[in-house]
């Protein structure tokens, strides 16, 4: 997704200043946002939307992981940070599968790994 982009707004169904305390946070393999969020973050308002809560995404440094910041009422975090999560197993599961096929389908048809 290349360079995530600082937050210019808060959406109206978060309350300040609670709602920005606490956040929920979790990591995500940095390969898996465009899956999750579309091209650019694209389907980010419509997450936020959906699920009553403003995300904030953070590269981490030197690392392939990017971090996740959920902001909102305690439940609607939860319920968000969970979402999320569940989504990323998703979409590396299908990944890896995809790569298994290919490795299968390099086998059949009797490709060595130098072909890679």
């Amino acid at each position: 997704m290349g360079t995530l982009l600082a937050r210019r707004n808060i959406p109206p169904w978060v309350k300040v200043p609670e709602d920005l305390k606490d956040p929920e946070v979790f990591q995500v393999q940095t390969r898996l946002l465009k899956a999750m969020f579309g091209p650019d973050g694209s389907r980010i308002p419509y997450i936020e939307q959906v699920s009553k809560a403003m995300l904030e995404l953070k590269a981490l440094e030197s690392s392939d992981l990017t971090e996740v910041v959920v902001y909102g009422s305690y439940l609607y975090k939860l319920r968000t940070k969970w979402m999320l999560q569940s989504m990323a197993e998703w979409h590396r599961q299908r990944q890896e599968q995809g790569m298994l096929k290919l490795a299968e389908a390099m086998t059949a048809l009797e490709l060595g790994p130098w072909m890679k």
